[in-house]
């Protein structure tokens, strides 16, 4: 069984945490094993770089740290997008400034390793599980079923951090997809801003992008969205009630994680992947 280190962050522990659900349940079904980080705390998010740039590379150095230190591991999936981009920018930002990785390592108080695999969601199931042996698990193909996959912007930019091979039009949630035998459609707003946390202070931005967004994977022909990650799924997922309030005339599709299609297509029972939080009713799936 692989073993990975297992980050969750503070999303996955209230306002997603069906994606933590079905990502540990789809993950278990697939052979591998989440280590969940011992006492593992905040990683400051995309807010703290605004308050300071040494609290926000120490925050997930910290986490980084305990991993080959505390766990005996080399690699850790995040599977919220936020945290993924602030591990990614770090680990970036520690091997190119050895002056910020001597004040980052005084605050931690140990050695920070920059050599360790930080995989998001996407990853875990394209890289560490294999799309050919994901294929082989499939008990509930998904055929038929129309999907955009939307990435968003943190997952692949900036690409120096990331290592995004494609950071404007990625195609590795595509693969995943595919490998459970739905279709995923070619699509114009795979990596546009679904307005973030601008949902707290100006929602009427936000339920623009995101009309903007569904919009484009319905005139393309998809029938539902899967993302990697938690705002986007909730931005999404929760404007399309406003816009139908107000366009009567609006079909609204469901904003599904891609863990719960995973989940889903593995076999994982219904009551793990948490459609009933979903605002959006999901459609019997294949």
């Amino acid at each position: 069984m692989t073993r990975l280190a297992y980050y969750p962050g503070c999303s996955l522990r209230s306002t997603a945490r069906e994606l933590d659900r079905s990502f540990r349940a789809s993950a278990a079904a697939l052979g591998l094993a989440l280590e969940e980080i011992p006492r593992w705390e905040c990683c400051g998010t995309t807010a703290a770089h605004t308050a300071s740039r040494l609290l926000a590379a120490a925050l997930p150095a910290n986490e980084l740290a305990k991993v080959p230190a505390d766990m005996g591991l080399n690699a850790i999936a995040t599977p919220c997008a936020a945290c993924f981009s602030r591990f990614v920018t770090t680990r970036h930002e520690l091997r190119e400034d050895e002056q910020l990785r001597r004040e980052v390592e005084i605050v931690v108080g140990r050695p920070v390793p920059t050599d360790i695999a930080v995989l998001n969601l996407i990853d875990v199931y394209h890289d560490v599980v294999g799309l050919a042996a994901l294929r082989a698990k499939v008990a509930r193909p998904l055929r038929g079923l129309k999907i955009a996959a939307y990435y968003g912007c943190l997952l692949t930019r900036p690409p120096a951090a990331t290592l995004a091979e494609d950071p404007e039009y990625p195609t590795r949630m595509d693969a995943v997809l595919g490998a459970l035998d739905a279709e995923p459609v070619a699509w114009s707003c795979k990596t546009d801003c679904c307005g973030a946390s601008l949902a707290l202070c100006d929602r009427t931005v936000v339920i623009a992008l995101a009309r903007k967004i569904v919009a484009n994977a319905r005139a393309c022909g998809a029938q539902a969205i899967a993302t990697a990650c938690p705002l986007c799924q909730l931005n999404l997922d929760t404007c399309q009630a406003d816009i139908r309030a107000s366009d009567q005339t609006w079909r609204s599709i469901p904003i599904f994680y891609l863990s719960q299609l995973v989940g889903h297509a593995v076999g994982v029972p219904a009551r793990q992947l948490g459609w009933r939080k979903h605002v959006v009713a999901v459609p019997a799936l294949p």
